[in-house]
């Protein structure tokens, strides 16, 4: 493992740290002074998996499929159940292409690579818009972004500043113009300007509002216009402090523009990191990027292994 391959999986379980006192931390608790794995003891991992944000119908998934090794395989000994665990949660998560091939070498058929950006306010869209542009800036990308949340006051100004972070473009218009404009506007340009990247940000208002909704089917709607295949991708940005409550927001999402991708944002401020796992197996979305710290580096591919082992303590 390299220097900068180590300095990631470091960051990772710096922000996984407040997950794994939450989940394993307690799981080791139950296990001490257990003989045998028994009914109590995985009634006792089925309630702190609930309690870490799990979720219900993953937490029994993962309950039901370790009882059925345990009758089967013949696992008796309580330090077997880290192992089982392990082995159990690396199942549920969906690879994503992010790691088979690296996320910012882009595939060659389309030109600019169109990014559709959604998600509610404050779950760190423009952040994420930022690191993302930076990443593939340096990757040697020519990135344009389009400032398409025209309702919300000062989210162009914060966007121009991520922006300049990255050095990167951005097209904008005046707040309150229509977004499905600014973002038919913006890949005209793009394909112009021959970018590879566009990324455009949306409002995120309400999941609960059917015309946010509305608005984000109508600017999938206008970029089809110029290029039928486009968006080619749709990450929903979730803030893993959520909780469940970020699956409700990425059934709702999903609903209007096909999500591609999830990115799971303040994962190192959160004790609710067990939602990535409800995610990947309620909805089927993979996690494409996690953010583990405010810095504009700080955007990571998502990694399953190193997720696990940042998760479960792996000494490297």
């Amino acid at each position: 493992m390299g220097f900068f391959d180590k300095l990631k999986l470091s960051r990772l379980k710096e922000g996984l740290a407040k997950t794994r006192e939450n989940l394993f931390g307690k799981i080791q608790k139950i296990i001490t002074g257990k003989t045998r794995i028994d009914d109590e003891l995985l009634n006792n991992l089925e309630e702190i998996l609930i309690a870490g944000d799990v979720g219900f119908a993953t937490t029994m998934k993962i309950i039901e499929d370790i009882r059925t090794r345990v009758k089967k395989d013949g696992y008796d000994n309580p330090a077997d159940l880290d192992k089982l665990l392990r082995e159990e949660v690396q199942k549920l998560l969906v690879i994503s292409n992010a790691e088979e091939n690296n996320p910012f070498i882009l595939p060659t058929d389309d030109k600019p690579h169109v990014i559709m950006i959604v998600g509610v306010n404050g779950v760190g869209k423009t952040t994420t818009i930022g690191k993302l542009a930076y990443n593939y800036r340096t990757a040697g990308k020519k990135v344009l972004i389009a400032a398409a949340d025209t309702f919300r006051a000062a989210a162009n100004e914060q966007l121009e500043i991520w922006a300049q972070r990255a050095g990167v473009e951005i097209i904008q218009q005046l707040r309150g113009s229509d977004p499905a404009a600014v973002a038919y506007d913006a890949l005209k340009s793009s394909q112009s300007h021959d970018d590879d990247v566009l990324i455009i940000d949306t409002a995120g208002r309400l999941h609960t509002k059917v015309n946010l909704m509305e608005e984000l089917k109508k600017i999938k709607r206008v970029l089809q216009k110029l290029d039928p295949s486009a968006p080619h991708e749709a990450l929903l940005v979730v803030d893993a402090s959520t909780g469940q409550n970020a699956i409700q927001q990425a059934k709702q999402f999903g609903a209007a523009v096909d999500v591609t991708g999830l990115v799971l944002t303040k994962l190192d401020g959160t004790a609710k990191g067990g939602v990535v796992l409800a995610i990947n197996n309620e909805l089927n979305i993979p996690v494409k990027y996690i953010g583990v710290g405010e810095k504009i580096d700080d955007l990571q591919p998502f990694n399953r292994k190193a997720f696990i082992d940042a998760l479960f303590e792996v000494k490297q």
